[in-house]
């Protein structure tokens, strides 16, 4: 399993909408997309502007063949409201969340 981190910029009043678009985006995948486990989202409290979207897959290689293209066609509406910061990859060594 993999974990991607995906570090975005939004502004502050379009924080709703790209919430909305996020959870269409990542419940699509998730349903359409092998190896696709799901996401979750994070904000911090105090730059609210800070958003961190975290993906779990099955395998780098299942991730990798979802971003064939350098802007998916599944990702086109977050990124026309926030800005992607970075993706980092990370090895899922634990999780003993519930």
């Amino acid at each position: 399993m993999i974990r991607i981190v995906y570090r975005w910029r939004v502004k502050e009043e379009d924080f709703a909408k790209f919430r909305e678009v996020w959870a269409r985006t990542t419940n699509h995948i998730h349903e359409t997309v092998p190896g696709a486990l799901g996401s979750f989202m994070l904000r911090g409290p105090e730059d609210k502007t800070e958003v961190l979207t975290v993906a779990r897959w099955d395998s780098q290689d299942s991730w990798e063949a979802f971003w064939v293209a350098d802007n998916p066609s599944e990702m086109v509406g977050m990124r026309e409201i926030g800005e992607r910061l970075s993706v980092t990859v990370y090895d899922e060594v634990d999780d003993f969340t519930r």
